[in-house]
């Protein structure tokens, strides 16, 4: 009898674990568009520093293949956070949605256009009548491709669209010529060099003279978390912890070297060869923020990208300083 009822007790226990947070820890659902890019990596290495726990959040990580469907999530009331681009909150605020970014990953959003092995496309102006990959239609690496063609005297029309969604998804696309260009990220740019080392990059916004040449200012707001006006106001103190985790996950980057960041990472993260996914982080790590925080300068290039493609956003004109705040950095 006595082991019946032990039996019953660990099994309402085992119950109870799978479906709430552990005693004492806030539930947070973070929605992310493609969980192993490296312009996301900070979320996931503040899970493996411990950073969310120290702050008292029990974090689960939702993956979708695009930023477009991690923001889905969001409005669809199955996600509380996203874990993605800035351009979301000024699309959503022309669309009268109030979304605020409430921390800042990236000071280079990572973006790189490359031309798929074989395609003979040498220059932005080739992909007339096209097939380019982004990770999603109506995602940021989307987005990106619509400055970039507008750049180069091509309309947003030019090309065709098609979702090839991160790393593995998107490295298939290129290598087989699935697609004739692709907007990938880090590290699936490094992992397809690795393999076609005269691979023609098109545009490249890791570093900062990508960023200028195309953005024309200095940093350009990429990787974000962000939420709902509604959320955060009704759970402040949740997003300034999460603010506080991602912001010490920055601090760790800037104080370690790739090989250092690499081996934090997990296996399935870091991919099939560790060498490779190091280099990667070599060529990425100019691209993080180191506190976290947003410019008006770069909220306002990111408006201007938008208004150059999107009807609405140039109609609605949102006001920037509503889509973002740096108050959640802020000592508590």
């Amino acid at each position: 009898m006595k082991t019946t009822a032990w039996l019953l007790a660990l099994a309402c226990l085992l119950a109870s674990g799978c479906s709430k947070a552990p005693t004492g820890l806030t539930p947070v659902r973070l929605a992310i568009g493609g969980q192993a890019q490296m312009v996301y990596l900070p979320v996931t290495l503040a899970v493996e520093l411990g950073y969310y726990r120290a702050q008292g959040l029990d974090v689960a990580i939702q993956d979708f293949p695009g930023g477009s469907r991690a923001l889905e999530a969001l409005l669809g009331g199955s996600a509380d956070v996203v874990a993605g681009f800035y351009d979301h909150t000024i699309q959503m605020a022309a669309e009268g949605c109030e979304i605020e970014a409430f921390v800042s990953m990236l000071r280079y959003p990572g973006f790189v256009a490359v031309a798929s092995p074989g395609s003979k496309i040498a220059r932005v102006e080739d992909l007339r009548g096209k097939i380019a990959g982004v990770t999603a239609p109506g995602s940021s690496s989307h987005f990106f491709l619509n400055q970039l063609l507008v750049r180069h005297g091509l309309s947003s029309d030019a090309v065709s669209i098609t979702g090839i969604g991160a790393t593995a998804s998107a490295i298939a696309a290129v290598t087989r010529g699935k697609v004739d260009c692709a907007i990938m990220f880090e590290p699936a740019v490094t992992m397809v060099r690795q393999r076609y080392p005269d691979l023609t990059i098109l545009a490249d916004t890791r570093a900062a003279e990508g960023v200028r040449e195309i953005y024309g200012v200095d940093s350009y707001p990429g990787a974000t978390l962000y939420s709902t006006r509604d959320w955060i106001t009704r759970n402040p103190q949740t997003a300034r912890k999460l603010a506080h985790a991602i912001r010490d996950t920055l601090v760790w980057i800037q104080g370690h070297s790739a090989e250092e960041i690499s081996a934090k990472m997990p296996a399935w993260f870091r991919g099939e060869d560790p060498a490779v996914f190091a280099q990667a982080m070599f060529n990425s790590m100019a691209m993080f923020s180191a506190d976290g925080r947003m410019t008006a300068e770069g909220a306002e290039a990111v408006k201007r990208v938008l208004a150059a493609s999107i009807e609405k956003v140039r109609q609605a004109n949102p006001d920037v300083a509503r889509t973002y705040t740096n108050a959640f950095l802020d000592a508590p």
